[in-house]
């Protein structure tokens, strides 16, 4: 399977497009609010999709809730993840706000044949720009709880949960989209702040997937933690005992910058321990990508191999079909009237 994850320009795709989905160094798609008209045109789009790629492919989207919901007309308004606690008085009640958010938005995006989103986000929501009340509370505690009854929404459509940003990027403030965020504190005040959180779901098997953080922990190591082979191999698979896949935030994010171009943005992303590299939003940093990636995937390494195998077993774990999916009609039902009863506008 192809490390590249790419995007697509329009609500079809380009003759250009089917062409690079074709290539064996893509192996997935991330679908954005450009790429969606309705439901029907939706459904179409990933159908061609998978055509043109003549292979197994990921089909991805941001989809959390509250600001990051790529897709809105025809779909439940899922909440941003803060606000769980702010509209229920008892654990459990967020609780099952939580998990049902998970049923609706797993069995939504199931139904148009999407793999997965890249959701949840496990971050604190601390001093950061960027992650705010995309987070599911202040205090790794509430996250630990919130996040898996999430996650066991998402399991009960059998959708794969993607836990990001790995080891943590809500206790820095600038936002790696545009800057390139350095935090200054210890390991230990991280782990206990921020990546107690990995560690605890990875701990209880909840998480299939992890996306690193574009952020330099200048104390650990002096790379971003997604170019970072002490973050993704001695921490994450070593020390945490992480065996599931590993995608890197978009490696045109400014953050990412700091390894250089684009095709070394994803010779590194890869060398360090991603197992699948996003490039979005710049079709010629894409193209490149997929040029310099050719040796790499022609003449595969048995550990690159490794890693097509690890998404591959993501995806083929997850599989629903539509009988599956229709025997959840009235559990997807009860969830969307559960977030309907207690989402405040």
């Amino acid at each position: 399977m192809g490390p590249l994850m790419l995007d697509c320009q329009a609500e079809e795709l380009l003759p250009e497009e089917k062409e690079k989905l074709a290539h064996p160094a893509v192996g997935g798609l991330i679908l954005f609010t450009r790429n969606f008209y309705d439901k029907a045109q939706l459904a179409a789009l990933v159908k061609d999709i998978r055509a043109s790629a003549k292979q197994p492919i990921a089909i991805a989207v941001d989809h959390e809730g509250g600001r990051v919901q790529r897709f809105r007309e025809g779909f439940t308004a899922i909440p941003a993840m803060g606000d769980i606690l702010k509209n229920t008085s008892d654990n459990a009640s967020s609780e099952a706000y939580a998990k049902a958010c998970g049923i609706a938005l797993a069995y939504e995006l199931k139904a148009l044949d999407i793999d997965f989103s890249f959701a949840p986000v496990l971050d604190i929501n601390g001093p950061s720009q960027v992650i705010g009340d995309r987070a599911f509370a202040e205090h790794a505690d509430d996250v630990i709880r919130l996040a898996s009854c999430l996650i066991d929404g998402l399991s009960t459509v059998n959708m794969p949960a993607i836990g990001k940003h790995f080891p943590g990027h809500g206790s820095v403030v600038p936002d790696s989209h545009i800057a390139l965020p350095v935090d200054e504190r210890s390991f230990d005040e991280i782990v206990a702040t921020d990546m107690v959180v990995f560690k605890q779901l990875i701990a209880q098997s909840k998480l299939h997937g992890v996306m690193p953080a574009h952020v330099i922990y200048s104390e650990v190591c002096s790379q971003p933690a997604g170019f970072s082979s002490h973050w993704l191999q001695h921490v994450l698979r070593k020390s945490l005992g992480f065996t599931g896949a590993v995608f890197s935030d978009d490696l045109s994010m400014h953050g990412a910058s700091v390894a250089g171009g684009y095709v070394e943005r994803a010779q590194a992303a890869l060398d360090a321990g991603c197992d699948m590299v996003l490039a979005c939003n710049n079709v010629e940093g894409a193209e490149s990508i997929i040029d310099g990636l050719e040796r790499r995937v022609f003449h595969a390494h048995p550990e690159d191999v490794k890693k097509g195998e690890r998404v591959l077993s993501l995806l083929s774990s997850t599989r629903s079909s539509d009988g599956e999916l229709a025997g959840l009609k009235s559990t997807y039902n009860n969830a969307v009237t559960l977030i309907n009863k207690l989402r405040k506008d």
